[in-house]
């Protein structure tokens, strides 16, 4: 018997471990190369792992709500029993009745594929090191992933490495991230005075990847916050003037597309230092010339964040329509470790849901989160004259490592003041 083990790969950029949320095969299942065999759950997303040999499953070495380390095995494969498994496959083949009497005629090349079939490219080999979405992007593009050479570490096939192989003429974001440094995060037990009162569950999947998160990223980053408000009137005035022409276009406009061209235009106007990152480990500031634009979504997970890539790059109802696409996916849990990776700036939109202000937790390796929540009526008073206008408040919350409090106050004021003159946004674009 020739048994093989099974070991959880590499499931993204900085993951260490996952979740079992489920097995998708059984003790005794049959397997083929690539066949998805659990789902795991990081702290960006559910994926599938899929198996790099082909066997029966013998034994399950995880439990589904474990948290599994990466190359820890999760299951053994019997490649013999596979082998086996297959001469009986072909003789209930065999034994099926003929559709014609006449024998079909031996054939002497590879049938060509049907008019509406797609040309797979062959699957990947067990030596070859790519994550689960690397290798799905192969067989989308068509391209053999065996036969490209890897470029990350002991020669693993990135993304990028893929679209170089494909031809694509879509440039991948760059993966320009700080190493979190290692922390030793106090874990106090809690103490009950009342347990007959009490309810315990086990803290797993995304909430528990974004307690680790929030305590981890309050140790790195010296956080602190400003605050202030704009008047939105024009904005305000604006989206109204476009809802029948975002009707047409089967688009929901939102503040936030508006938001996120205001950030991009004032990081270009001589605040570059707030889409930067930190290197840890290198000693290094990494100043990025791509914007990838996170937004805080809320779901019934938990909190995620779907990146608008090149967001610099896309018009209003582009990222409108993305926006709408990537919430409705995040609500469904269907993001993928692409959608959630690689935000270079991080946007919250509380007032979505209530609130006046609040401090937010910048999204390591970035260096700033800005904050927007509800519009109110208000009145001012102006030249003797009481008038209402529609206002809105933000806060930006910085890494003090990089951005002084005077730098903060001067981006937000600036941001701030693109928001409330639109015609002035429309110019920066571009």
């Amino acid at each position: 018997m020739a048994t093989v083990e099974i070991r959880l790969p590499e499931l993204g950029e900085g993951v260490t471990e996952g979740e079992l949320v489920s097995w998708l095969v059984q003790v005794g299942d049959t397997v083929s190369v690539d066949q998805p065999l659990a789902e795991m759950m990081t702290d960006k997303a559910t994926v599938e792992v899929p198996s790099s040999k082909a066997g029966v499953v013998k034994e399950l070495k995880a439990e589904e709500g474990d948290v599994v380390p990466v190359e820890q095995v999760l299951l053994i494969l019997d490649e013999s029993a596979a082998s086996a498994a297959a001469p009986k496959e072909e003789e209930k083949k065999a034994a099926a009745p003929a559709s014609t009497p006449a024998p079909a005629p031996a054939q002497t090349s590879a049938p060509a594929p049907a008019a509406n079939s797609e040309i797979q490219p062959p699957v990947a080999a067990s030596n070859v090191l790519a994550t689960p979405s690397t290798r799905r992007l192969a067989r989308e593009m068509n391209v053999d992933i065996n036969q490209v050479n890897g470029s990350g570490l002991a020669g693993r096939v990135t993304r990028e490495d893929v679209l170089a192989n494909g031809g694509s003429s879509v440039a991948a974001p760059s993966k320009i991230e700080a190493v979190a440094p290692s922390a030793n995060i106090p874990k106090p037990a809690f103490r009950s005075t009342n347990e007959a009162a009490e309810e315990r569950v086990a803290l797993r999947g995304i909430r528990r990847k974004i307690a680790e998160n929030m305590q981890l990223y309050k140790q790195i980053i010296p956080h602190f916050s400003l605050m202030d408000e704009v008047n939105i009137t024009r904005l305000y005035k604006m989206r109204n003037d476009l809802k029948k022409e975002a009707e047409k276009r089967n688009v929901k406009i939102t503040y936030l597309p508006f938001v996120m061209k205001a950030i991009i235009a004032t990081c270009r106007d001589g605040f570059s230092m707030m889409n930067a990152s930190i290197d840890d480990a290198a000693g290094e500031i990494v100043y990025k010339n791509y914007f990838n634009i996170g937004f805080a979504a809320d779901t019934p997970n938990g909190l995620v964040v779907p990146v608008i890539k090149n967001a610099d790059q896309k018009s209003i109802w582009e990222i409108s329509a993305e926006i709408t696409e990537l919430a409705t996916k995040a609500r469904a849990g269907k993001l993928s470790l692409d959608e959630m990776s690689g935000a270079t700036i991080t946007i919250t939109n509380i007032g979505s849901v209530g609130g006046t202000y609040a401090t937010p937790i910048i999204n390591h390796p970035e260096v700033a989160i800005i904050g927007m929540y509800k519009m109110t009526d208000k009145p001012v008073l102006r030249d003797g004259k009481w008038r209402a206008i529609k206002s809105m408040n933000f806060s930006c919350t910085a890494d003090h490592r990089l951005i002084d409090g005077a730098v903060a106050a001067r981006f937000l004021t600036s941001m701030l003041t693109r928001l409330e003159n639109p015609a002035r946004l429309m110019l920066d674009m571009y």
